[in-house]
């Protein structure tokens, strides 16, 4: 991994603050607009970021690691706000309890837990910038959180799944020195310039 997992939960930190501004700055006539993400419209996206981030926080606490398969059946709370800083409480203390020296399982599945910390920052930044861009809202995470997750990606982004087809877009090109947040989208088949229509 690029860095120690206090190191990783310190980055996440600020990703779920703005991530529980965004989810709850989301209005019911903004529901059923597009997003980036184009497998999910506003309400679905909102739903599979707070049903996650749940499981996620719920298997780093579990002593075994086991989280649930799924988020079938998942209904996002009134407060979604509220919803999310429980959940980031709960992920940031099995952390710094030691949670990512035991695999996280998900379901039947199982992932290394340093492995599966970076992937939620990685993913958090992307789908936090799909739901806040959809809405109009403001969108910022520490550049050490968008380079941190520049280091990791590239070993997820495998042929297998990306493309065309695949659980993740192909690649955005951009240009080098474009900033780390942006390099970040367009390695995870986002156009930074994107807008709804």
């Amino acid at each position: 991994m690029t860095s120690s997992p206090d190191r990783t939960a310190d980055l996440l930190r600020p990703v779920l603050d703005d991530l529980a501004t965004v989810v709850g700055g989301v209005s019911q006539e903004q529901a059923h607009g597009p997003t980036p993400c184009t497998a999910y419209d506003v309400a679905q996206l909102r739903q599979h970021v707070l049903g996650w981030l749940t499981v996620f926080a719920g298997g780093f606490a579990d002593p075994d690691g086991q989280a649930a398969a799924d988020i079938d059946g998942y209904d996002v709370p009134a407060d979604a706000a509220t919803a999310v800083r429980d959940a980031a409480r709960q992920l940031d203390r099995a952390v710094r309890d030691g949670a990512t020296s035991r695999p996280l399982r998900l379901g039947e599945s199982a992932m290394p837990g340093d492995m599966a910390l970076n992937m939620i920052l990685w993913e958090y930044q992307v789908h936090g910038w799909d739901l806040a861009r959809a809405t109009g809202q403001p969108w910022s995470p520490p550049v050490e959180a968008a380079e941190e997750s520049l280091a990791f990606a590239p070993g997820m982004l495998t042929e297998d799944n990306q493309g065309e087809g695949k659980a993740f877009s192909p690649r955005v090109p951009v240009p080098d020195d474009a900033p780390a947040l942006d390099r970040l989208l367009a390695l995870s088949g986002r156009d930074p310039h994107w807008s709804a229509p």
